[in-house]
């Protein structure tokens, strides 16, 4: 048996051509990797943008803060608390820490979260 004439560097080859012909077809498309970008918001945003309520759901609990740092989230976390409202955090798409409340006690917390 001859191996000297190439023929079985043929398949290899289809299946590296293949993949990078659906790769260029994939990334043309706009299905690039996603990548962590930084957030750009800087500070506190108290009542949020318009927009931001409508993409994001978190059923019974609405955003009271929105920062880029969680620290300060935390911060408003505790002195929520102290005042008796139950509170959590998350993170929205943009790596936002966003503080959350139950919806009747949202107005107070946007009051103590100044």
């Amino acid at each position: 048996m001859a191996s000297g004439n190439g023929w079985y560097l043929i398949g290899p080859l289809i299946a590296v051509g293949l993949v990078g012909f659906l790769g260029a077809v994939f990334w043309r498309m706009g299905l690039q990797w996603t990548t962590v970008r930084e957030p750009d918001v800087a500070g506190l945003s108290i009542f949020g943008e318009p927009e931001y309520a409508e993409y994001e759901d978190y059923g019974l609990l609405c955003p009271a803060a929105v920062t880029a740092d969680a620290e300060v989230a935390d911060d408003i976390r505790r002195r929520l608390g102290d005042a008796g409202i139950r509170a959590t955090r998350t993170y929205d798409r943009e790596g936002r820490t966003v503080v959350l409340v139950f919806a009747e006690q949202l107005e107070e917390a946007r009051r103590l979260a100044l």
